[in-house]
């Protein structure tokens, strides 16, 4: 990074952290996700969810946050069901993909 470029504010991409966008979100930013490291995905997309939900709300709500198709891969792979909050989700991901996937 040269001297003269400043690093992007995470919650809005931009230098100093104003949004450019009027409907600025305060905590979370979905156009952040696809360049975050793939746990970091995990993490925003699951803890965005309301809960309980099912698996295809989960998917539905990772891809319109622009997730990844690796974090869309893993999501399509939960199984069938209802979850009650993000650890069910979590526990299932890290013990299919292993504990450096942990939420």
């Amino acid at each position: 990074m040269s001297a003269r470029e400043k690093p992007l504010h995470p919650a809005s991409g931009t230098p100093d952290g104003n949004s450019t966008r009027p409907d600025k979100q305060a905590e979370w930013s979905t156009a952040s996700v696809p360049t975050e490291s793939i746990e970091l995905q995990i993490a925003d997309v699951l803890h965005a969810v309301p809960y309980p939900a099912n698996k295809d709300h989960i998917v539905d709500a990772a891809r319109q946050a622009g997730a990844s198709n690796e974090l869309l891969a893993i999501l399509d792979g939960l199984p069938e069901q209802d979850y009650t909050d993000v650890d069910a989700v979590a526990r299932l991901i890290t013990s299919n993909y292993g504990p450096g996937l942990g939420c």
